[in-house]
């Protein structure tokens, strides 16, 4: 920017403040553009000009009001206290996110009035200042997100204290004697805090449950559930009532669903998966089109509504995937028998049943209860050796069983057919401008005593894809078949919005220091440039970043019985309709369809819409736990490798550091602001970069640099690495 233009806009920001001055200080009062003009000093016809074409400018605006021709008054005070959520920074400052503010309200640490991270409360904003951030004070805390905390026990003669391992919980708890249980020193603890009176600077609290000691591998686990409130087990009443569930197949249950006992059927799944809830039936026709059947456990069956069962998988809402183990939504009994799809074994499930044609054009469709017996059970490696072979010789470095074996013909070739009808139906989703989302997923190889001997990562490859391809049309087809029907019948959906176009244009501000753009002339254009440059980044250094920033792009897909389509799948319709037995909206959507297919009425929106939002809030937390367990591995995985050189990418750059994330891994490390040697480094925000002061010495987002594990916390979950320097 030239030196006069940075003059003109120094001078239009300060005619602005003086107009703001002059109207907020009478705001019941209205003035024309001399009286504003005397008021602030303005006596030259360029800057007099000036005034008048920003009077006009903030009118348009709806930032002031013209109340007369020409004469011109402040807006009415708006309301000064609101509604928000608590989001604590690493400092120990707080925002506060309200619904409907551009910006969020900035509240300092001393006016926190003892809000947690996440908490509803009430906060007065401060009228807005020389355009300065918003900040304000917290008056209420409305509700508490959580009262449950994990931490560490300082044990004391007559009390104790927790400190919490959450670095956004900035309080320990005070523990009173006859709260403290058989807690020990240093005893990592679940804690319940009682009460926080006014005249006291801890909260009162009581120690729940004994995790273990600090850094033990259960005690980790365990704590990262209990973080969350995730449950690691089912009550005895549960299990129990689990456990009495008539499970036989009967033949008067048989005869009212559709028995397709004798159609070729089989099951694709991870080689270490205890529970089946999906598998697939091929036939030819006559006409020479194909019968797929996708059959989904019918676990509605058993969980029945207003039991005990089914308030405990409600609760939960969903399976927990941890690193080294599963937290069920539903007992093993019916997660890992009765409800999976086992083969040779007879099974009641609720099937989507489609015949396409060879181009994959759907001819027909229905949907119902059926009962099954699945001739094999596949892991994705078995099946993706007989798309790439064309052939069913599955040698034993492959098989599941440890020995080789051979497959049939018949499912060889519908293995093959299902593998070209995927390919055609992925190929038109993309067209239709689905977004291909193939992210890195890191596995560890562990040995018996859960101790990580390497990393790996997850590939999704052909087989994936087909069993993918195939639960997505059953999806999206189920969610048609209701969302499409008059009048409007209450239904559960999974939604995705579509992207927030102020994070696409920071994500093109990222990708462009590799070499690539988006280009946004449209919708169909967004998507298109989207997906070549998830595929362009695929086996590039910067590929695990640039997935990891597209997907922060994207808006969170949720439950709702609000349809809005799914913008990711390019899918008007869409629900979740084939995994049951790990995930509750499913449950939902089989009732539902089976409520409908008996000609129900539509039950009440509300009651499902509080449903999906639980199930939401529930898989996020799961989510977040999932993340936690791997860092709380890559750090174990670390501690190994302690003088070990790596080279990684810069993958976050903050005020107080740079995060790394070592390319032959995927773990991520911090390097602190201050650690960094030979200059003194500060942050620039807009560069997402820390720049030397002396030397203007950069390093930014994306550079590659060489680390060394400087320090790791298995009780913090943190990994520090220290700068060798960058990779040039």
């Amino acid at each position: 920017m030239s030196k006069k233009k940075k003059a003109i806009n120094h001078r239009k920001n300060e005619i602005t403040k003086g107009i703001f001055t002059v109207l907020e200080k009478n705001p019941k009062k209205s003035f024309n553009y001399k009286q504003i003009a005397s008021q602030i000093g303005i006596n030259d016809a360029h800057d007099r000009n000036l005034l008048i074409k920003r009077l006009v400018q903030l009118k348009e605006k709806k930032r002031i009001i013209e109340e007369t021709r020409g004469s011109y008054k402040a807006l009415a005070p708006t309301k000064k206290y609101h509604t928000g959520t608590v989001d604590i920074t690493g400092r120990g400052n707080a925002y506060i996110i309200i619904e409907g503010f551009d910006d969020d309200v900035f509240v300092p640490f001393n006016k926190l009035k003892k809000a947690f991270h996440k908490d509803t409360v009430e906060v007065y904003v401060f009228p807005k200042r020389n355009s300065k951030k918003l900040e304000g004070e917290i008056t209420k805390v409305i509700a508490r997100n959580k009262t449950s905390f994990v931490g560490i026990v300082d044990l004391q003669p007559n009390f104790a204290f927790v400190r919490p391992t959450d670095f956004k919980m900035y309080t320990d708890i005070f523990i009173p004697k006859d709260k403290i249980g058989k807690a020990k020193n240093g005893d990592k603890v679940l804690v319940d805090i009682l009460e926080w009176p006014d005249d006291r600077d801890s909260p009162i609290g009581e120690i729940n449950e004994i995790l273990g000691k600090p850094g033990e591998h259960n005690t980790e686990i365990h704590s990262i559930l209990a973080e969350y409130g995730l449950p690691y087990e089912f009550p005895v009443e549960v299990e129990r009532f689990a456990d009495s569930i008539d499970t036989s197949i009967k033949s008067e249950e048989i005869a009212k669903r559709r028995d397709m006992r004798n159609e070729l059927t089989f099951t694709i799944d991870p080689k270490d998966a205890k529970d089946f809830d999906d598998a697939l039936s091929f036939k030819i026709l006559e006409n020479g089109n194909y019968e797929i059947g996708i059959h989904i456990a019918d676990v509605s069956h058993y969980v029945q509504e207003d039991t005990i069962l089914d308030e405990e998988a409600y609760d939960r809402a969903t399976s927990v995937y941890l690193v080294d183990r599963v937290v069920p939504m539903l007992p093993e009994v019916l997660s890992n028998n009765v409800c999976s799809l086992r083969p040779n074994e007879e099974k009641y499930t609720f099937s989507a049943i489609f015949e396409l044609d060879g181009k994959a054009q759907l001819k027909n469709q229905w949907f119902g209860r059926t009962v099954i017996d699945s001739n094999e059970r596949f892991a994705y490696e078995e099946a993706q050796y007989i798309i790439e072979n064309k052939n069913g010789n599955i040698p034993s470095d492959i098989s599941i069983r440890g020995n080789a074996y051979s497959v049939s013909k018949e499912i060889v070739e519908a293995t093959l057919t299902l593998d070209k009808l995927a390919k055609l139906m992925r190929k038109k989703r993309m067209e239709m401008g689905a977004i291909s989302f193939d992210k890195v997923e890191v596995r560890f190889n562990l040995n018996e005593d859960n101790e990580p001997e390497g990393v790996y990562f997850k590939e999704s490859k052909d087989a994936n894809k087909l069993i993918e391809e195939f639960m997505l049309l059953a999806n999206r087809k189920v969610a048609e078949y209701i969302g499409k029907q008059k009048p409007t019948k209450t239904f559960v959906y999974r939604v995705h919005d579509e992207p927030d176009e102020d994070k696409l244009m920071a994500l093109n501000g990222v990708i462009s220091r590799f070499g690539h753009k988006l280009i946004f002339k449209d919708k169909k254009s967004i998507s298109e440039s989207l997906n070549k440059l998830l595929e362009d980044v695929k086996g590039q250094k910067e590929q695990n970043l640039v997935d990891t920033l597209a997907i922060r792009s994207m808006s969170k897909a949720i439950y709702t019985t609000q349809n809005i389509g799914h913008y990711g799948l390019a899918f008007d319709y869409y629900s979740h309709f084939t995994s049951p037995i790990r995930r509750y909206p499913d449950v939902m959507t089989h009732r539902l369809l089976q409520h409908y297919l008996d000609g129900g009425k539509s039950p009440k929106a509300e009651v499902y819409e509080d449903k999906c939002k639980h199930s939401s809030d529930m898989e996020y937390l799961a989510a977040s736990a999932e993340r936690d367990s791997i860092k709380y591995m890559q750090i174990k995985f670390m501690q190994d490798h302690q003088d070990q050189e790596f080279l990684g990418v810069i993958s976050g750059v903050t005020e107080w550091g740079m995060y790394v994330e070592i390319i032959e891994n995927k773990c991520e490390g911090m390097v602190r602001i201050r650690d960094i040697k030979g200059d003194y480094y500060i942050f620039d925000e807009k560069k997402y970069a820390i720049i030397g002061e002396r030397t203007r010495k950069t390093y930014t987002l994306g550079d590659e640099v060489v680390v060394m594990v400087k320090n790791t916390d298995l009780i913090k979950r943190h990994l520090d690495f220290a700068l060798i320097g960058k990779n040039e």
